[in-house]
């Protein structure tokens, strides 16, 4: 299964190493899952982890907040957006994350903001899941 992460699901694996966006990324660890990724959303990942109320809910400091990130990033298969599709969606900050789905032939996008996604993902036979629904999909397999 091929997913890109949207920023908020980064976000909470980084928080809580409980929940099942951690366990979205130890699925890819364990090569039962594939991350995508391009070079933008990536840079997001890495600005909105640094936010001083991320880190400190985390209770990290930046520099192990920049190392997760870089993790996320060496484990991510890399996207070379050829395609810009904008504009798809409400909110302009996710459309990266859709612009990562659509050239990196995602079968997914992991996201908890299903609202702002709406119909986009399917119109390019992309599924939208939570996280908790990309988990149980992934431990199905």
């Amino acid at each position: 299964m091929r997913v890109v992460l949207d920023t908020d699901v980064v976000v909470a694996a980084m928080r809580s190493p409980a929940g099942a966006s951690a366990g979205l990324v130890e699925a890819a660890l364990d090569g039962r899952l594939s991350l995508l990724a391009n070079v933008a959303l990536v840079l997001e990942y890495e600005a909105v982890c640094l936010r001083a109320d991320h880190l400190q809910a985390a209770g990290l400091d930046a520099a192990t907040a920049l190392a997760f990130v870089d993790a996320l990033a060496a484990l991510a298969e890399p996207v070379d957006s050829h395609f810009v599709w904008r504009p798809q969606l409400r909110d302009p900050s996710d459309e990266m994350v859709l612009e990562a789905a659509v050239n990196g032939r995602a079968d997914g996008i992991v996201s908890f903001n299903r609202r702002d996604f709406g119909a986009a993902p399917a119109r390019f036979g992309i599924a939208l899941w939570l996280p908790r629904d990309a988990f149980r999909k992934v431990n199905k397999r």
